[in-house]
């Protein structure tokens, strides 16, 4: 769901000023209105941090599971209609960490390092030399799993997380 920014709604509006929103008639019954504008006017008198507190509440009343959530969705909760929670999100972010290596192997993982990392010689040796370390940070699956493949063809122990 798309959160818009109420700037961008009301640009949208031909008059910022309450006049020009579209009115619907208030019940007639005097009781209702003098309530209605109690109402409004002790919410107008709280302060932000109230109004916040105030807010949760309301939503927690209707049932709303979320502050984006529309009224249809308290309806349908409220009917017993229990929504799905949705399906936890894939991780797409990975950190690739080179665990070990085979001493042998050590130049060839300091170059390995260096063609996926813009780091010189010296600092790849010294990334390389701090084993355990996170030689890669925040790369999508498919990368990370290259990188891994190509660091385990040379004899290091990788994981990726």
């Amino acid at each position: 769901m798309t959160k818009i920014p109420l700037k961008s709604v009301l640009r949208l509006l031909p008059s910022s000023s309450p006049a020009a929103l579209p009115r619907r008639r208030l019940s007639t019954t005097a009781t209702t209105t003098s309530k209605l504008e109690r109402i409004a006017n002790e919410l107008l008198s709280l302060n932000k941090l109230e109004r916040h507190d105030y807010s949760i509440l309301f939503r927690l009343k209707l049932n709303l599971s979320s502050p984006s959530a529309a009224p249809s969705l308290s309806a349908a909760a409220s009917s017993g209609a229990v929504p799905k929670e949705e399906a936890k999100a894939e991780k797409t972010a990975f950190d690739v960490k080179l665990e070990k290596f085979d001493a042998a192997a050590k130049i060839k993982v300091i170059k390995e390092v260096r063609s996926f990392t813009e780091l010189g010689l010296k600092e790849a040796k010294d990334l390389v030399e701090k084993t355990p370390v996170v030689v890669k940070k925040g790369v999508s699956k498919e990368e990370a799993e290259a990188i891994a493949e190509k660091l385990k063809a040379l004899g290091a122990t990788v994981s990726s997380n």
